[in-house]
């Protein structure tokens, strides 16, 4: 199995996510079941649908007692390197969540003033970023959504 980590730009880190697994994996998507690096008691494990051709990460949060609590969508940046077997999956800041509900909730748009500022985003990635979570949100609201989560729910 490839190795996976996770890249941040605020806070700049890269995570290898050596506990995650890998429960699907083909060229255009990849799905895994986690538990999260720092539990919280909002939510504490999940699992993940990496689109890889779109640049998101469609995730199904639980909380400790594996009650569903909502649905977080990355905007995401992947690179492969075939020698090493290794996907980084390069967070870009603009993130969707979906509560039970419905409600649509778009965070962390605040992010790409300083990640620029501070030199840890260019304008390409920025517009890049716009374009993917566009993209998102227009599967979102045309309630093309669900052809996603189903993947998901098939691993569960």
């Amino acid at each position: 199995m490839p190795e996976i980590y996770r890249k941040r730009l605020i806070p700049q880190e890269c995570i290898h996510l050596h506990k995650d697994k890998i429960l699907f994996l083909s060229e255009h998507t990849m799905i895994t079941r986690w538990d999260t690096i720092n539990p919280k008691a909002a939510f504490s494990k999940g699992i993940s649908l990496y689109v890889m051709d779109e640049g998101w990460k469609i995730s199904k949060f639980y909380d400790n007692n594996n009650n569903f609590v909502y649905w977080y969508c990355d905007i995401i940046n992947t690179d492969y390197d075939k020698d090493t077997d290794t996907y980084v999956f390069t967070d870009l800041l603009a993130d969707v969540i979906i509560e039970p509900d419905g409600t649509v909730r778009i965070v962390d748009l605040n992010e790409f003033e300083p990640a620029f500022q501070n030199g840890l985003i260019r304008t390409e990635e920025i517009l890049t970023a716009l374009n993917r979570l566009n993209r998102l949100l227009q599967v979102i609201y045309s309630g093309n959504f669900p052809d996603y989560t189903k993947q998901i729910e098939e691993y569960e």
